[in-house]
């Protein structure tokens, strides 16, 4: 079965080199992320959609990361991608919400907001080339877990 991206190559070459993606796509994206992590930090029914809109996040900052577009000398972004995966097997193998604690939220928490920084100025080509990236990893790494 052939991947399916949110985002073309055309995509990625039609968006502007310099300026951000737009306002409204920033703050539709950033307000989907805030949303899911104040389910996880608060609501008694955090559901697989907040874990998958937090992980998504994260997951743009390991690319961006690997694409050496954003420091890490702390590690925070694999300690987050840690937690979250913990979580994540917490809730498959033994049914427990997904939860974190609170060294975890605030790792958690810091790397979200360093996200948003990083929305607010890189320029849109380089976020949509980072998203087509991480869609690619990920599926990857799903059709290894499936094999």
């Amino acid at each position: 079965m052939k991947p399916k991206f949110s985002y073309s190559h055309w995509d990625v070459l039609m968006a502007s080199p310099t300026e951000p993606l737009p306002k409204q796509k920033r703050d539709r994206q950033l307000g989907i992320m805030k949303a899911g992590l104040a389910n996880i930090e608060r609501s008694p029914n955090v559901t697989l959609k907040d874990w998958e809109v937090v992980f998504d996040a994260v997951n743009m900052m390991q690319t961006l990361l690997e694409m050496g577009l954003v420091a890490d000398e702390q590690d925070a972004i694999g300690d987050a991608t840690t937690a979250l995966a913990n979580a994540g097997m917490r809730h498959l193998q033994k049914g427990m919400s997904l939860r974190l604690n609170g060294p975890d939220m605030v790792t958690l928490r810091g790397v979200l907001e360093d996200y948003e920084m990083v929305l607010e100025n890189l320029p849109a080509r380089t976020m949509i080339a980072a998203h087509r990236a991480t869609e690619k990893r990920t599926q990857e790494m799903m059709s290894k877990v499936s094999a």
